[in-house]
């Protein structure tokens, strides 16, 4: 059975989903970056051609090596990091790149692989229960530590995409208020941002009334609920301070114009228009490759990178739309059907790892350029630009897919 090949017992599905996600990603970036004169799309087609190698060298690796040296990969992937502060190459105000001569590396985009294979070394420890506080503080420090070298520097689209390992947790046992906690905050730092924070604070005061009243008995805790309150309006009333001293300017100005409460077409809000507009003229069946006048005259900045998406509005319309749409959602529905069937808890977290970060990815980047999330650069993936974007979701599911294709062998 060990010998089985990998052509047998690779998942071909995900395999043709990836390739075509690839080809159509390099068409589109081919389309944005044509008349470039500094090579973006031979870039681009040369690193789809060095992860041909790389996908031969994660299937060749034996699976067991993934599990058995998490831990090491993990603290590689962390010094890899911390790094940056040192060596790092800053690019646009961000130092998040190691620079060889004209190639540079992001490693942020490898710490995802990273920080999903350490954590499903560690919730595969038979010992381990999420019920005990201690494992959730270890289980969370896996989680943030490398949050806390991607922030400063500064990259809060890639901290980002670290919250959906709070789900993965969550499906292997976390406590379930540390998901509503989560949500609720999201809810309160931006009704804060909306309305006064005295009217926030009456919003949260009713809705503990109903659940006082309404709620179980196990709920109607007097003082508990006056200790709720208390952290929510502490919570409340510190978001503007938060806001106007912590947010850098152009994080305010995003989130202003995303609200409503600022208009600025021709400044911060720019991309985001421009990006609305290109998206809109493409109907339902788009301006046909290569027609996309929005595109053409290059009016969508950074288009072949997080923007990428808007030249698939423009030139293949909704229904080329949908198409690119389909084939991330039937990639992620494929991800979760293959981790649910696997043998050992190790392959099946890390399989919901890759699942949480594709769509975290695609469901951010999506919701960017058609302007319903703020912009905080957040690639699509396959898709967008880039030699350490495409490489580091690559290892991601191939490493993934090389698990599945070993379960045979987990008895």
């Amino acid at each position: 059975m060990k010998n089985q090949s990998i052509k047998n017992n690779i998942d071909w599905i995900s395999v043709f989903i990836y390739t075509a996600l690839v080809i159509l990603g390099w068409l589109n970036i081919y389309s944005s970056s044509l008349l470039s004169t500094d090579g973006t799309y031979q870039k681009q087609l040369i690193f789809i051609g060095c992860t041909i190698p790389l996908i031969f060298i994660v299937l060749f690796v034996d699976g067991k090596f993934y599990e058995k040296y998490a831990s090491i990969i993990f603290g590689v992937s962390l010094l890899s990091l911390a790094g940056l502060f040192l060596f790092g190459k800053t690019i646009a105000g961000q130092r998040c790149w190691y620079a060889i001569g004209s190639f540079t590396i992001q490693p942020s985009e490898f710490a995802k692989a990273a920080t999903s294979l350490a954590l499903a070394k560690y919730l595969s420890d038979t010992q381990i229960n999420l019920k005990d506080v201690n494992r959730q503080v270890q289980a969370l420090a896996i989680v943030f530590l490398p949050v806390l070298l991607i922030l400063p520097q500064p990259d809060p689209g890639s901290a980002l995409i670290y919250s959906i390992f709070i789900v993965v947790l969550y499906r292997e046992g976390l406590p379930s208020w540390y998901v509503w906690t989560g949500f609720i905050t999201i809810v309160l730092f931006v009704l804060t941002l909306v309305l006064e924070p005295y009217a926030v604070i009456l919003i949260a005061l009713g809705v503990l009334i109903i659940i006082h009243f309404k709620g179980r008995a196990v709920d109607r805790n007097i003082i508990l609920s006056s200790i709720l309150l208390a952290v929510i309006s502490a919570f409340v009333l510190s978001v503007d301070y938060v806001f106007d001293n912590i947010f850098k300017q152009h994080h305010r100005d995003r989130f202003n114009i995303l609200l409503g409460k600022t208009v600025d077409m021709k400044g911060i809000g720019y991309n985001t228009n421009q990006s609305e507009i290109a998206i809109g003229s493409g109907g339902w069946i788009g301006k046909g490759f290569l027609e996309g006048t929005q595109t053409k005259g290059g009016f969508v900045p950074e288009q072949h990178t997080d923007y990428i998406f808007t030249t698939v509005g423009e030139e293949w319309g909704f229904a080329g739309s949908m198409v690119v749409i389909a084939l991330f959602v039937g990639l992620l529905l494929r991800v979760i059907y293959l981790a649910e069937r696997q043998k050992t808890k190790f392959s099946r977290v890390y399989g919901y790892c890759v699942a949480g970060i594709l769509f975290t990815h695609f469901f951010v980047n999506i919701a960017m350029v058609i302007g319903i999330f703020p912009t905080i650069g957040v690639p699509l993936p396959f898709f967008s630009y880039g030699g350490s974007g495409l490489w580091g979701f690559t290892i991601l599911l191939f490493i993934f897919l090389k698990m599945d294709a070993n379960k045979v062998n987990e008895w």
